[in-house]
């Protein structure tokens, strides 16, 4: 399944979004355009359905509240708005969608003025399966703390949509984190968006399929790091801790092995990557993935996206935010883009699609990098 259209209102740097999405959707903007904060209306969907976490009342804490949600730039009326389309079949756009759902959030009027559903929906193609406030809800309104989706014995007849958003996978790996976990000792975050627990992911996935997607990795790796051999997974005999070892070309024998303290960051975060394209059908969120790599490997990203993918021939949707001319310079990169346009003075960030005339330009030979990254950078003065 996935989103086939996502609308916002007072949504953080965004006072209206109204976009239709495709199965691989990039995100292109210049710095602080609200780039990460247009992925996060997905992690927050997420930590609402959490069964592990405080619903939709520890989402907006987590988020410092929900004045740090909704946009300064807000006007009447001024509550935040998320709204959903999913569709099994993105091509499939000319009938109702498979599913919608609805979720308006404000500040109860008295007492407490915690935030409150104000609105919440959920439709099955043109059926309404409920709607909110209901008569329940007016007779006792401390219920409205709560969406319906988070509730379990509330959910069934629509538990696809919650389990959607609770598959969402958020990645921005720290290779730092993942080097020096042991040193660190840290607590894991839920979900652990920046791969700390990547070693004991690796580890916990049952033999036979780890060898597989090790072996696919190490295919990509060989291609794009100079004098690699091999790649393993191998469990230190003293302790127990799972490790990767990669094998390099070197005159003295065993001499080439290196453990990922070793890695550099760059083949960190193509490998945490890669490893997350492989092991997940569902909706991804990667962040910046050109960070640390080669400019001849980032060129490459889209067509890992798209080749990683099909090799598993998973239907997972991807969503990327990036800014890299090289990364957008391929042009056989294959899905939408979102053009983010912030206002001036204090005004909202503007989501654009390209023009009929840019797409024909891209269509006609010219890349992305040409013809919609330049209005990015016209947003940025000279210093």
């Amino acid at each position: 399944m996935y989103i086939s259209n996502l609308k916002l209102q007072n949504w953080r740097n965004f006072t209206s979004v109204d976009v239709n999405l495709k199965e691989t959707v990039y995100l292109i903007g210049p710095n602080a355009s609200g780039k990460s904060n247009l992925l996060d209306v997905l992690r927050f969907m997420r930590d609402i359905v959490n069964p592990k976490g405080g619903g939709l009342q520890q989402a907006i804490d987590s988020r410092g509240g929900l004045k740090k949600i909704r946009s300064l730039a807000a006007r009447k009326p001024a509550w935040v708005a998320l709204e959903f389309e999913f569709r099994e079949d993105l091509e499939n756009t000319g009938e109702l969608p498979d599913w919608s759902y609805k979720l308006w959030i404000n500040y109860e009027g008295k007492g407490k003025q915690r935030p409150i559903v104000l609105k919440e929906e959920v439709w099955r193609k043109e059926k309404q399966l409920f709607g909110r406030p209901d008569p329940d809800d007016e007779a006792d309104p401390e219920r409205r703390i709560q969406t319906y989706l988070e509730q379990i014995n509330m959910n069934r007849d629509y538990r696809e949509v919650s389990n959607f958003f609770s598959d969402v996978l958020y990645l921005h790996l720290v290779p730092q984190l993942l080097k020096f976990s042991e040193q660190l000792s840290l607590r894991h975050l839920e979900a652990d968006p920046f791969g700390q627990g990547l070693l004991d992911e690796i580890s916990g996935t049952q033999k036979r399929t780890r060898d597989f997607r090790l072996r696919t990795i190490e295919e990509i790796l060989l291609k794009v790091i100079p004098n690699l051999e091999r790649l393993q997974f191998k469990k230190d005999e003293t302790t127990g801790r799972p490790h990767l070892e990669m094998l390099y070309n070197h005159w003295r024998p065993n001499a080439g092995w290196q453990r990922e303290d070793q890695f550099s960051d760059g083949t960190l975060r193509l490998l945490a990557m890669l490893w997350t394209l492989l092991s997940s059908n569902k909706m991804i969120l990667l962040e910046e993935p050109e960070l640390s790599l080669h400019k001849a490997v980032v060129e490459q990203i889209p067509e890992l996206l798209y080749k990683t993918r099909k090799r598993k021939k998973s239907e997972g949707q991807i969503l990327v935010s990036t800014h890299s001319e090289m990364l957008l310079s391929n042009k056989s990169i294959d899905g939408n883009f979102l053009i983010l346009q912030p206002g001036k003075g204090g005004e909202a960030t503007k989501v654009l699609l390209p023009s009929d005339a840019e797409i024909e330009a891209m269509r006609a030979g010219l890349s992305a990098a040409d013809i919609l990254l330049p209005q990015t950078g016209a947003m940025v003065q000279s210093i």
